[in-house]
């Protein structure tokens, strides 16, 4: 059966038409357009006088500037500029924008309208899809956030030539586990790309879409939307660790080792089958060099493990893999188990 895109969603190759579009079809009363260093200079020209009646707030790039102070100054202005709650605030920009500038928006006077104009791969597949928002506290990723949508997404691949080839890997990683969440056929054509040299649009929209049909079945998260999370408990213990260590990893890269590490995990508490597990790391490998977990490096990861929404009762839960395209979400999981899967990330 087909899957159809929700209607907050639009993927298209005129991203400053569909937004005039869009402003035009809506009355608000101010526009502001949150951007990072980069996008400010690389993605903004984009729209060339598109966006010449708007206000924009401009932040330092980064997820080490994911956090309440950065939030403070999004903030100001808005209260500033005398934004009311008619306001809307275009997020321009990776997943750090996405997260932050919709968190700000749904806080803002108990809540302005929001548009994500994500401009990375891993924000065109992933963060900007399913109304996750949040920032990072005290060192741990995402702790402080909510579930609000955007009223509009608008995903174009004219932003992805801006991108060196670690950003393409890096969302490239969160298309990969949509792949071996629940579609074999997205994974087997994925397996094959050259990612340096892609026409990315089908290969997004058909990401978009597994995520959406999760997403839509489950917006809070509570049963499979959990499914998306494989990868990422091992995956964001270690990215954090290499955040807070001054060692910043890109995400899709901790999602990476997150993956390999499940993969490991799923064979023994899912049923995993080793010839999955070999397949599932050889297309991992195949696009991510491996990276050095330090063992004096160890126990700040296992802790970190504390930390994980999804954690139920003080005990870590994962999504793991029943096979290619099958997941399980909820499998308790010990630190000398994530131990020894990180053991054995490393062992290769």
């Amino acid at each position: 059966m087909p899957i159809d895109l929700p209607d907050y969603i639009e993927i298209t190759k005129n991203v400053k038409n569909h937004l005039a579009s869009f402003l035009k079809e809506n009355t608000y009363s101010s526009v502001f357009v949150l951007v990072d260093d980069n996008t400010q200079k690389y993605c903004l020209p984009i729209f060339e006088n598109g966006l010449d009646k708007t206000t924009l707030i401009s932040i330092k790039y980064g997820e080490q500037n994911k956090t309440l102070e950065t939030c403070a100054h999004i903030w100001q202005v808005l209260t500033d500029e005398s934004a009311d709650r008619n306001a809307l605030l275009i997020n321009l920009g990776g997943g750090v924008i996405g997260d932050m500038g919709g968190f700000c928006a749904s806080t803002y006077k108990r809540g302005i309208d929001f548009v994500n104009i994500p401009t990375t791969l891993l924000s065109q597949v992933d963060a900007s899809v399913g109304g996750k928002l949040g920032i990072d506290f005290n060192g741990f990723k995402n702790h402080i956030g909510l579930f609000k949508l955007p009223v509009k997404v608008i995903i174009d691949p004219v932003f992805l030539v801006t991108l060196p080839l670690d950003q393409l890997r890096s969302g490239f990683s969160e298309m990969l586990k949509h792949g071996f969440i629940q579609d074999k056929e997205h994974l087997q054509t994925l397996a094959k790309l050259d990612i340096s040299n892609t026409n990315w649009l089908a290969f997004i929209t058909q990401s978009v879409k597994i995520k959406s049909k999760i997403v839509s079945a489950d917006p809070l998260e509570k049963n499979e939307r959990k499914f998306l999370n494989f990868g990422h408990t091992v995956g964001h213990a270690v990215e954090t660790y290499f955040l807070n260590n001054g060692i910043p990893i890109l995400h899709g890269e901790a999602v990476a080792i997150g993956m390999i590490a499940e993969a490991h995990l799923s064979e023994r508490h899912t049923g995993f089958s080793t010839e999955d597990k070999n397949r599932l790391i050889h297309i991992v490998d195949s696009y991510f060099e491996r990276k050095e977990i330090p063992e004096n490096g160890m126990k700040e990861i296992l802790n970190n493990l504390e930390q994980d929404k999804k954690n139920t009762d003080s005990k870590i839960q994962a999504a793991l893999l029943r096979e290619i395209g099958l997941a399980k979400h909820s499998v308790e999981l010990t630190k000398k188990e994530v131990e020894e899967a990180l053991e054995f990330y490393n062992a290769k």
